[in-house]
């Protein structure tokens, strides 16, 4: 691998849409749109759960959650991508970057996890409807969330603790919107094999846990 031109990073520069200059203002907009629409309806979600009483059961609870984390990984990547957009600095910092990736890919395997939740949830309300309320507990409902949230946070943290042991990275320049982890490596001057393997793994033991659970309860 060659190494020459490589160096520390203190900051890395998302080009984003830099290639089309004369979509900027219309790219912008249409984006900036589509944030809205996603904050107000999530936010509003979560605001009719709350304020509504006989909303207040198992399934509308994990809604609830399904809609403050799709908030969150919205609201993590569109603003500092929006402000790229328009303005010819596009830097961020290496430890907002990290931080970047850290909370959206805590975001969206929490996402995937709770709509397993969600679907053993309903397996339970058809299944069993009589005793549907005592055995989805607000105690149960605590637990399957939180756990959810922990899977999410772990997945996160051992990508990010293996991109911390990176040294050096050939360019500080991410052809794409946010720092992801695929970009990242592909700038490292290291071997990133482990941190590729390890990508795939979580990632295959997420999706087929979430997907058995979703069809079994079917």
């Amino acid at each position: 691998m060659d190494t020459g031109n490589c160096s520390r990073v203190t900051e890395f520069i998302l080009l984003g849409f830099a290639g089309a200059p004369e979509l900027r203002v219309f790219l912008f907009l249409l984006f900036l749109l589509i944030y809205g629409v996603t904050v107000l309806g999530n936010l509003g979600m979560i605001a009719v759960i709350q304020a509504s009483s006989h909303l207040h059961t198992p399934m509308y609870f994990f809604l609830s959650h399904l809609s403050f984390v799709d908030f969150c990984y919205s609201t993590v990547i569109m603003p500092k991508m929006l402000t790229n957009t328009l303005s010819k600095d596009k830097a961020i910092s290496f430890l907002g970057c990290l931080l970047q990736f850290y909370v959206f890919c805590t975001c969206v395997v929490t996402e995937v996890f709770l709509l397993a939740v969600m679907a053993y949830d309903r397996f339970v309300a058809i299944w069993n409807p009589l005793l549907y309320m005592v055995t989805m507990s607000r105690n149960l409902c605590m637990e399957l969330v939180s756990g959810c949230y922990i899977c999410g946070m772990a997945c996160s943290l051992i990508h990010l603790c293996l991109v911390l042991e990176i040294p050096s990275y050939r360019s500080n320049v991410i052809d794409h919107f946010f720092c992801d982890l695929p970009p990242l490596l592909s700038l490292a001057c290291t071997d990133v094999t482990m941190n590729e393997l390890l990508l795939y793994i979580v990632a295959t033991i997420n999706e087929f846990t979430t997907i058995v659970i979703i069809l079994t309860s079917y």
